[in-house]
């Protein structure tokens, strides 16, 4: 049974949570949680530990005991596993038998940089990953350190905006997944791009690109984890390219005191599925598949399109990089 202001709503009830004091978000969090555990729903909290530490201060300690408080940077490490570990968990929960489960949750504020047109990716994607269970989750900005086009794109991704005072207003500018996901706007190059690529090949084959990338690890920029993850990501993507895409298939690398960034761009499209890389369902033999195991294994994936075809950025080491560094 569902409630609250999700009552009488079938799927996932997705909303944002932006607040500009800790007394806003505490004015929204405290009774969403409050009323989850007085419904006797699973009531989650996936917060950073000083806003989890701040809710639990201010939720009665009968309320604080029966919350779950899971740490929030553990479960938003990629957004592939993210939609898979809540996956999980919403299907568990489901099978236990609840009519309805509450979420709160936040990003840590790196995510909100160089690394945030996945996660915008992710927030759109859930729309649709998430509607098969009885969810009804806020994601909650702080606009006091948000970037400007964060929240836009916030806005663009989430149905409704939850307010001080039990409010919860739909969203003007809010875009359906299959429409956001499949504008593929211009992704900031890292700034390592701006120099000459270390690998420059065309139509490489798998293990050729492997061997590359090895060699330019030998300086240790990678642990043997990393470097190992990012060869397997960059099999699976070649080979898609090669497979699916239109050649040539261009594969360059370039290498940071604290990561490599890979590029494959072929003169294709790219997949015509709006969730690959996000979602199991992803798994087709158009490639799908690849792009997924990429999303599960690299520090960052981004995807572009323009006049010279499709090109799937990875980088693997540290994604966070400051603006014009190189």
């Amino acid at each position: 049974m569902r409630t609250g202001a999700a009552a009488g709503h079938v799927g996932y009830y997705h909303e944002a949570l932006t607040y500009a004091s800790d007394a806003e978000l505490l004015a929204v969090v405290v009774p969403f949680l409050s009323g989850g555990v007085a419904e006797g729903e699973p009531t989650i909290v996936a917060l950073g530990e000083q806003h989890a530490e701040l809710v639990r201060a201010e939720l009665p300690p009968e309320v604080a005991g029966r919350v779950e408080f899971h740490p929030g940077g553990d479960m938003y490490a990629r957004p592939a596993s993210a939609i898979r570990s809540y996956r999980e968990m919403l299907a568990g929960h489901t099978a236990g038998g609840a009519g309805q489960i509450r979420i709160i949750g936040e990003l840590p504020p790196a995510e909100l940089g160089a690394t945030w047109d996945w996660w915008a990716r992710y927030e759109s994607a859930i729309n649709h990953s998430y509607d098969e269970f009885p969810l009804w989750s806020m994601c909650a900005y702080d606009t006091r350190v948000t970037p400007a086009h964060v929240l836009a794109d916030v806005a663009r991704t989430h149905p409704r905006t939850a307010r001080p005072g039990d409010e919860h207003a739909p969203n003007a500018d809010y875009v359906v997944p299959g429409e956001f996901l499949g504008r593929h706007t211009p992704v900031a190059l890292d700034p390592l791009q701006l120099t000459p690529p270390a690998v420059d090949l065309q139509d490489p084959a798998a293990a050729e690109t492997r061997a590359a990338i090895a060699r330019l690890n030998e300086r240790g920029i990678l642990s043997r984890r990393q470097l190992g993850d990012l060869q397997l990501a960059i099999t699976e993507v070649v080979t898609n390219g090669l497979t699916h895409g239109t050649p040539p298939v261009t594969v360059r690398c370039w290498a940071g005191a604290d990561r490599i960034v890979t590029t494959v761009t072929d003169r294709g499209r790219g997949p015509k599925d709006p969730f690959a890389g996000l979602q199991a369902a992803a798994h087709a033999p158009n490639g799908g598949f690849g792009l997924w195991l990429a999303h599960q294994l690299c520090d960052h994936v981004a995807m572009t399109r323009d006049e010279d075809g499709f090109t799937l950025r990875l980088i693997s080491g540290d994604p966070y990089h400051r603006v014009g560094e190189a």
